[in-house]
């Protein structure tokens, strides 16, 4: 397997000059709209994401909540959906941007606990459909050039999402900070009026003589969309035959041929989560209070780096390629957990010095925010074929609901037992998944979508390492 090298391409300048023009030319009135869509779905993720921290601590006062009723709650909002990848893309964002819009006025009103999980149920229901849709959505209707920019340009808006509720969630109460919550989704549905479908998804269903049409809306009236249209039809055909011969329907995703593919998105989804996500994202609160860090601005310094660091990760991730970006940031992600080992192990809390727990946060989120919450996201969406697109997203959802439920449930009995033991735990993850990025991800820049997923079940997979 032909691979690029992880190191920063001498041609650089010349790939950010390219990557403007590509810009200039995709900025078409239907993909606007389509990529407005995308971000405030992906904004409304970060929201969700956002809230639970700065609020905690306010909920479990007003509501009397137990430690185990505020875990459940959690649990609740990051355990449900699938992917409806076979139902029309129209309705679905209909349903999850109502049940977005249902779930925060729940919890908005609750008066107890029963409200205010079923409020995160329904938020847990859409984000588990959204979360792997969106991406989706995004990397099908862009350019080959551009998908990688305009995924985690998307992607970028649930890091702002995240920081905008962490900054919200220190002067704003509550419940107001909850109907806050609900604009992202209701600005969605006017807009969903104007969007066009994915031609692929069009290809998929039949519909072959829409595709050049959509492509057209998508690249310009005077693009010449011939070549991409012949590639789509051709795949979409040629993965059809194959259906026909073995429909199997959600178990055909495990056969031998999709093994590489469902390894490399399942673990990649998986390692953010296992790497410690959601006990920093939901448990900022008591970490910053721990080890004696003020939580105003703890939040507000998190909630800037990591926007900062979303805008580097959306320039690198089409001019750097996708390895390279998501072996950066495992890598800042892993020596975070070492600089609060290292504050831990040397009591540093103890003598009030709460600096290097700030920057530790701040490396983490920081690194979150440059890819690692987005590209595996971005990666899952290119590389499974329409005809197990939808059993993927199921597999990659499940997967992590799992390991975030794991994280966020166990994270407050582990620092218990052992804060140095769970971040070095966290510090494991990361550096495993450091190793098999560097070993096992291909790089999927300047590649359409269809030489992606041709690559990985047309073909054995090969050595990809940097070494």
């Amino acid at each position: 397997m032909a691979e690029e090298g992880l190191l920063l391409p001498a041609s650089s300048t010349s790939s950010s000059s390219s990557l403007l023009s590509e810009i200039s030319n995709a900025c078409t009135r239907p993909f606007v709209l389509a990529f407005i869509v995308g971000s405030c779905g992906a904004f409304a993720f970060g929201c969700i994401i956002g809230y639970s921290a700065p609020t905690q601590t306010s909920i479990m006062k007003d509501l009397n909540l137990s430690i185990a009723d505020a875990i459940f709650t959690i649990w609740i909002d990051i355990d449900g959906g699938v992917n409806p990848w076979s139902i029309n893309l129209w309705e679905t964002i209909w349903i999850t941007n109502i049940l977005f819009v249902i779930g925060w006025f729940a919890i908005a009103f609750a008066k107890g606990v029963w409200l205010l999980d079923l409020g995160r149920l329904l938020q847990g229901i859409s984000i588990g459909i959204s979360v792997y849709l969106g991406p989706v959505y995004i990397t099908e209707i862009a350019p080959r050039n551009l998908r990688g920019a305009a995924s985690s340009f998307a992607q970028l808006f649930a890091g702002v999402g995240i920081s905008v509720f962490y900054a919200l969630g220190t002067i704003v109460a509550w419940r107001n900070l909850a109907i806050l919550g609900c604009i992202p989704s209701l600005m969605v549905l006017p807009l969903l009026f104007f969007i066009p479908e994915s031609p692929r998804w069009l290809a998929k269903v039949g519909r072959e003589m829409e595709v050049e049409t959509v492509l057209l809306s998508l690249r310009g009236e005077k693009s010449d969309v011939s070549d991409e249209v012949a590639e789509i039809l051709e795949y979409t055909e040629h993965v059809k035959q194959q259906q026909d011969i073995d429909d199997r329907g959600f178990f055909k995703l495990f056969q031998r041929k999709y093994a590489y593919s469902l390894t490399i998105g399942v673990v990649l989804i998986a390692l953010p989560q296992l790497g410690g996500l959601n006990g920093y994202s939901f448990y900022t609160d008591s970490i910053f209070i721990s080890t004696g860090v003020s939580s105003d601005f703890g939040f507000i310094s998190t909630s800037v780096v990591q926007m900062f660091g979303g805008i580097l990760g959306t320039v690198l991730v089409d001019v750097s390629g996708r390895r390279f970006s998501s072996w950066n940031v495992l890598g800042l992600s892993y020596h975070s957990h070492f600089i609060l080992l290292e504050g831990m192990e040397n009591h540093c809390w103890e003598t009030g010095t709460p600096v290097l727990a700030l920057f530790s946060v701040m490396v983490y989120f920081g690194s979150y925010g440059s890819g690692m919450g987005s590209i595996p996201w971005i990666i899952a969406s290119e590389i499974y074929p329409v005809d197990v697109k939808g059993a993927a997203g199921t597999m990659c959802n499940l997967v992590s609901s799992i390991s975030a439920w794991l994280v966020a449930y166990s994270f407050s009995y582990l620092l218990q037992w052992s804060s140095t033991g769970t971040f070095l735990m966290f510090a494991t993850v990361a550096g495993l998944g450091f190793v098999f990025i560097a070993k096992l991800v291909p790089e999927t820049k300047g590649k359409s979508l269809e030489e992606i997923q041709s690559l990985f079940t047309d073909s054995p997979p090969q050595d990809s390492t940097i070494f």
